[in-house]
């Protein structure tokens, strides 16, 4: 099985340190005429094969050096997944640089703070929507060189500005620039160590600024030959190869998205698809059909919507025939998880009969027909849709990570997934929960070198004796699986000293198609009450079938019929836990929760103590009597 390049024992003196820009040179030469990636453009999905790939790698690494950038430099990248992200990428790890990803929806305070903080000195934007952001706050970015952009339509403002580099003339700079000194990228590259930090991911920022969490060469180097060690130890699955397919759309700043879609093309030569948008990944899915995909819980619990809403939009003859199908699939969930996931006599039986008729044609149209293997991670996700993935056929596992251990923690495996848990710890690492405060804690190659320019939290981070301190709450289930409790800082303790888990609450109600948002509330409180978002287009195709006219979210939002629905969301999550975990009021939010409005992370993480501020006066509403 080809990975990592066939993993060659020893590397010559030449090659130097094998970084993943090292892989993608291996992969060129391997099998340089093979698709690496794919765009749409025009309608059209285009290709790039390896030698390609590669080759546009060399030219963009040579411009950086054009530009003055540096060994340890920073260079910045403020875009949505594109083939510029990743080429420039490469290109910063090919020169030892090192790259500073920004999400797309990082508003220009938040811009200014992680170019400042990382001390970029070059800064890649996609359009002009993210020039404006950084032009707001330039006069507080002096270190920025140049800013590089993708797309050449909005920038005649900045014509005359020489800080601009529209990315056809980097490469041009790059191509002449390696003319002039060729073979100048292949010797730094043979200059690389392991102990080299090749990004700075940083974290969501959920109650504080954003931390930079640095990730060497040799971290990531561990993560891929970890999951590869993983893959071959399955029986009978087949490792990622050059013939999986995948679709990155997720942003690429997360380590999770890194992992999954450029980590994984580099260690396996897998073929990378771009979606054009967040809003378009249905649609890429169902062109692109990948046999892996990753997902965080917000986009398995809007697939899981679609599949609901898809159930009720057909004729009488269609509806009938998709409620049978789904029953046989409630029951093939039911009895897989039962069973670690694997499917029992019955389950076979009637996913045999449910797949010609309704199943097929189902992941046909969310996009996962081919699907051999995906996961969901980056949060807690409820086990009911897991369940409800399994009884289509899709193969779904839950695993758990995080940024600062380069998401190398626990995995559920084919044959060995529990449901409810996020798996069992990868072979060979060290990991542990403490017997006093139940906190999980890891100790591996792939636990990160700290926070940049903030020694004092990183030291905070470690233990006496160098275990990483996730901040979340485990425990075992059956003394070899790991169930998360949920974050330190977030468990709830009542009045009457309870401590509930508020996540697991929460997921069971966003496990609803209906709740796209849920916020638990109780701590120093006498009973637990909840805020709620509706999912807009679910709730609104159902407010149109029942014939009840809305406007606005807040107003469809306030609907007495849709509190009503919610009600019964709530009560059949209270039905699932003890009493005095139950929500015994709940309100709902009067507007869709937005990251630039300061309410969610990046990530889509709610921002509890901005909630509490903003929402305050509901939440209090609920505990007068």
């Amino acid at each position: 099985m080809t990975t990592l390049v066939d993993r060659p024992d020893a590397l010559s003196a030449d090659v130097g340190y094998r970084t993943v820009a090292t892989m993608v040179r291996e992969w060129a030469e391997k099998m340089p005429d093979a698709v690496a990636m794919r765009e749409k453009d025009y309608g059209i999905w285009q290709e790039t094969t390896w030698r390609e790939y590669w080759d546009t790698v060399v030219d963009a690494a040579h411009a950086l050096l054009a530009l003055g950038v540096a060994e340890g430099d920073r260079v910045s990248i403020h875009s949505e997944d594109r083939p510029e992200w990743v080429i420039l990428d490469m290109a910063t790890v090919a020169v030892r640089g090192i790259t500073v990803g920004l999400y797309p929806t990082n508003p220009a305070a938040e811009v200014e703070y992680l170019v400042s903080d990382s001390g970029a000195v070059v800064h890649l934007v996609e359009d002009q929507e993210q020039a404006d952001k950084v032009m707001e706050v330039i006069d507080a970015l002096p270190g920025i060189k140049k800013i590089i952009h993708t797309e050449p339509r909005g920038f005649r403002m900045w014509r005359d500005d020489d800080r601009f580099l529209f990315w056809d003339d980097f490469l041009h700079l790059g191509r002449k620039h390696r003319e002039a000194n060729p073979g100048e990228v292949e010797r730094i590259m043979a200059s690389a160590t392991g102990d080299d930090v090749m990004t700075l991911v940083y974290t969501s920022g959920t109650t504080g600024p954003p931390k930079g969490a640095m990730l060497t060469n040799a971290n990531v180097r561990y993560c891929i030959e970890t999951l590869i060690g993983l893959t071959e130890r399955l029986p009978g699955n087949k490792p990622p190869n050059p013939d999986d397919s995948i679709l990155t759309y997720l942003p690429l700043c997360h380590v999770a998205e890194r992992i999954f879609s450029t980590w994984h093309q580099v260690g396996y030569g897998c073929t990378l698809n771009f979606a054009e948008s967040i809003e378009t990944v249905q649609q890429n899915l169902r062109e692109i059909q990948p046999t892996l995909f990753f997902a965080v819980p917000r986009i398995w619990e809007r697939i899981h919507a679609t599949i609901a809403i898809k159930g009720r939009d057909g004729t009488w003859f269609k509806r009938i025939w998709f409620g049978l199908g789904m029953s046989f699939a409630a029951v093939i969930g039911r009895q897989r998880v039962g069973n670690d996931g694997e499917h029992t006599a019955l389950s076979r039986l009637l996913y045999i009969i449910g797949y010609p008729i309704v199943f097929r044609a189902l992941r046909e149209r969310i996009g996962l027909r081919r699907l051999r293997y995906s996961a969901s991670g980056a949060a807690a996700i409820a086990p009911e849709v897991i369940r409800d993935f399994l009884g289509l056929g899709i193969p779904l596992y839950e695993l758990y990570g995080m940024t600062e251990n380069a998401a190398v923690a626990t995995c559920n495996l084919p044959g060995r997934n529990k449901v409810g848990t996020v798996g069992e710890p990868y072979p060979g690492i060290g990991f542990r929960i403490d017997e006093e405060t139940g906190e999980i804690q890891t100790k591996h190659a792939a636990v990160f070198q700290g926070y940049w320019n903030n020694p004092e939290q990183t030291a905070e981070t470690f233990t006496e004796d160098g275990w990483l301190k996730t901040g979340d709450v485990g425990e075992w289930v059956d003394g070899t699986h790991v169930k998360i409790v949920d974050r330190m800082k977030d468990i709830i303790i009542t009045s009457g000293g309870k401590n509930i888990s508020p996540s697991e609450i929460e997921n069971s109600l966003k496990a609803s198609p209906y709740v796209k948002e849920a916020m638990v509330i109780g701590d120093g409180r006498k009973y637990i009450t909840a805020l709620i978002g509706i999912e807009f287009d679910v709730v609104g195709n159902w407010a149109t079938r029942k014939g009840i006219p809305y406007t606005t979210y807040r107003d469809l939002g306030e609907k007495p019929e849709v509190v009503e629905l919610i009600q019964g969301v709530v009560n059949e999550t209270n039905s699932k836990f003890a009493r005095v975990e139950n929500v015994r009021k709940f309100r709902m939010i009067p507007k869709e929760l937005d990251h630039e409005d300061g309410e969610v992370t990046a990530t889509q993480k709610i921002k509890r103590n901005f909630m509490g501020d903003m929402f305050g006066e509901l939440i209090e509403g609920m505990y007068r009597s």
